[in-house]
């Protein structure tokens, strides 16, 4: 019989030592394993993605092909403001609502036909509304037509490297050829950031006034989820609720991409996640490999997934719309074992929720017509002069045509009438 060993013995401590090393080794390997795991039940496509680096911090069917909806109308932004800036428009331009515009399904403001609007109006009710008919006013204005002007935004997304993605109409309404990517989207949204950021408020207005009338933007994370600003929902049945946000904490900005939600509250709940995991740190993070840029992700060759049976199909209580706010999908997720399904399992137990709505500015006021001028500043001169005091001189101040509609919103000063729509405000229903 062998005498029992010492505790101090040395190497009874290196045996013990090492037999919990391996045990913890294995933990660490087995939580690994599931963090790498692939989320494949998901129908849904997200990505995670840092605006400065285009790093990729979380990637799930990103680059699928998916119908885009209404974030196309990011697209739609993009091109008129390199219109701007290439002095082929001003932001005080007036546009014409043509009948084409006026025979837009909703969502849409409802002009009649030869209404005229600023670029800066219809780009501020394009964003906040996802007014249809705006989109296609802005398509006209700035291309001539809307196939002169999907040219344009098929020539900028493969200038941007969007090389999914393919337009053929300006606000996203249904159509088999108009198609992109979770990928494509978010190359979009760092082009938007990075090369406009004097237009920055154009995607993080939380509302509009057209007369009494005030309109919400449809991204509720805006005002209710800390550091939002931007940028842009949509949806149609065979899409799902789609949404692209960004939000920025000290000096880190993401942009996250939820493609295929089944409701408006779970695709911001699904971004406020992604968000969240981008700020925080996850104890494993450092054993995930690393995902690249998004430009690097490597495109599938697929068609996209057609979610109109789930989305709009006889199983729902109510048809889908742009609108809606039910509440969050609480079921358990099928692929209980997947490593993201336990990280988003984890961000469920910390309740990472939206707050409620805190609003940051009142209501930016909208109109129809030309945009008023603006009082000129009054200068007082030296008393030791005797002059009194007169209007500063235009030099000292930057017209209205040149100066961002981001640096001021344009409807600082209410019109003395306000125009209304030519009709009451459309029911929502898929199509926005």
């Amino acid at each position: 019989m062998f005498p029992r060993p010492n505790r101090l013995d040395p190497s009874v401590h290196w045996l013990r030592n090492r037999r919990l090393t391996r045990i913890s080794t294995a933990a660490v390997l087995a939580a690994a394993s599931a963090l790498l795991a692939v989320h494949s039940a998901s129908a849904e496509a997200l990505l995670l993605v840092e605006v400065d680096t285009g790093k990729v911090l979380h990637a799930e069917n990103a680059t699928y092909p998916w119908y885009p909806a209404s974030v196309t109308k990011l697209m739609t932004a993009y091109v008129t403001l390199r219109a701007a800036r290439e002095g082929r428009i001003t932001l005080d331009t007036l546009i014409n609502v043509s009948d084409h515009a006026v025979a837009q399904q909703p969502t849409k403001m409802g002009f009649r036909a030869g209404t005229q609007v600023t670029v800066d109006n219809a780009l501020k009710m394009m964003m906040v509304k996802s007014a249809n008919d705006m989109a296609v006013t802005l398509a006209e204005g700035v291309g001539g037509s809307i196939e002169n002007f999907a040219g344009e935004m098929n020539r900028a997304a493969q200038r941007l490297g969007m090389t999914q993605s393919s337009f053929v109409n300006p606000n996203g309404l249904p159509d088999e050829n108009q198609v992109t990517s979770a990928r494509d989207l978010a190359i979009l949204a760092r082009a938007l950031i990075r090369e406009f950021p004097e237009y920055d408020l154009y995607w993080h207005i939380p509302a509009i006034k057209l007369g009494k009338r005030v309109m919400r933007n449809y991204n509720t994370l805006i005002d209710r989820y800390p550091g939002a600003d931007g940028m842009k929902t949509g949806f149609i049945c065979s899409a799902g609720f789609n949404l692209v946000a960004t939000a920025t904490r000290g000096n880190k900005r993401l942009i996250a991409v939820v493609l295929g939600a089944p409701s408006s509250s779970v695709r911001a709940v699904q971004a406020a996640q992604l968000l969240e995991k981008g700020f925080g740190t996850h104890p494993l993070s450092w054993l995930l490999p690393s995902l690249g840029t998004v430009d690097a992700l490597v495109p599938i060759a697929a068609s996209p997934p057609d979610l109109h049976e789930a989305m709009c199909g006889k199983h729902r209580h109510r048809p889908a719309a742009e609108t809606e706010e039910e509440p969050a999908d609480t079921s358990n997720d099928p692929d209980a074992a997947s490593a993201y399904a336990a990280m988003n399992q984890s961000l469920r137990a910390q309740k990472v929720v939206l707050g409620p709505l805190i609003p940051s500015m009142p209501p930016i006021e909208v109109f129809v017509g030309a945009s008023k001028p603006r009082p000129r500043p009054v200068v007082a001169r030296s008393s030791a002069s005797g002059d009194a005091a007169v209007p500063a001189a235009s030099a000292t101040k930057k017209p209205a045509a040149t100066k961002p509609a981001a640096a001021k919103p344009a409807a600082a000063k209410k019109p003395s009438t306000v125009a209304a729509p030519s009709s009451p405000k459309p029911p929502p229903r898929p199509g926005s």
